[in-house]
């Protein structure tokens, strides 16, 4: 596989600038009298890379479905462009500037690449469903319109030569970058990732945090990852969580010399100076303000 077809180097670009800022303030969630999450808050402010992070079991992805809309918190605020979300719903998402990939593919098998593409596209569709069913002209054109728009997202990926493919032909990591097409090509505000880096090998995940990087000129990123060594060369924030709770949160600088994230990680406080080392060797690649 050739590598992503984005600008290389970690500088990140601000043509235009994003502005919408996700707060999830307070999140409790239970599951049949058990917490899963207890008093969990994070900021994803605008244009920048939050990372949440932590053991297995932890509640990653839970937080992660709340703020899809796949979970319904007990409790706690969630507040998208200063409004209030009060009934989060997927399949509101993209209408609302929103865009998500999941830990697996979730591409339809019976649809090829760039059909599976041109459904994340599909906010940008003009002509209504009567217009479709009709196959009136209004609708042709934007046909034509979303496959050039999916044909454009597959080609930053280094994908377009998939296009006619179907899913269940190709190979995990290409599935991959098919299915984070599928969440650009939106054109979101607000981008979440769902360990995007499982499966890849590790210049495939070099090639994915400088994309990351690259389209935080026009969108935020909340990452759920663990692998830790893209972490902290990504993100501007990280919270950490732990059994459900939120044990610490800061800059990669601030969460890396966090005793109580070593030992989350570790289980064993013997091993804190071997870990920090670790870490901070993954951080070397990127300044952090």
């Amino acid at each position: 596989m050739g590598p992503l077809a984005q600008p290389t180097g970690s500088q990140k670009t601000h043509d235009t600038a994003p502005t919408a800022r996700l707060e999830m303030t307070g999140i409790n969630v239970a599951f049949g009298g058990v917490l899963a999450l207890t008093d969990v808050s994070l900021t994803v402010e605008p244009g920048q890379v939050h990372g949440l992070i932590g053991p297995n079991g932890a509640g990653k992805t839970t937080l992660f479905n709340v703020a899809c809309g796949l979970v319904r918190p007990t409790s706690g605020r969630i507040v998208w462009r200063d409004r209030e979300l009060a009934r989060l719903r997927p399949d509101k998402l993209t209408s609302m500037g929103i865009a998500r990939t999941l830990q697996g593919v979730g591409l339809f098998p019976g649809m090829t690449v760039l059909e599976n593409v041109m459904v994340g596209a599909h906010r940008h569709a003009k002509a209504g469903f009567l217009s479709a069913l009709l196959a009136l002209p209004t609708s042709d054109k934007d046909e034509r319109l979303l496959r050039e728009r999916a044909m454009r997202a597959l080609t930053e990926l280094g994908a377009e030569a998939y296009a006619g493919r179907y899913p269940g032909s190709l190979p995990y990591p290409v599935q991959k970058r098919v299915a984070l097409a599928r969440a650009l090509v939106s054109e979101p505000e607000l981008l979440l990732l769902d360990e995007p880096a499982s499966g890849l090998s590790e210049d495939e995940m070099t090639e994915l945090g400088e994309l990351i990087l690259s389209v935080t000129g026009r969108m935020s990123v909340l990452l759920v990852e663990h692998h830790m060594d893209l972490v902290m060369r990504v993100c501007d924030r990280i919270t950490v969580l732990d059994s459900g709770k939120q044990i610490a949160a800061g800059t990669p600088a601030e969460v890396q010399a966090n005793p109580a994230v070593t030992e989350a990680y570790l289980g064993d406080a013997v091993d804190v100076e071997a870990d920090a080392a670790e870490l901070t060797h993954a951080d070397g690649g990127r300044t952090h303000g």
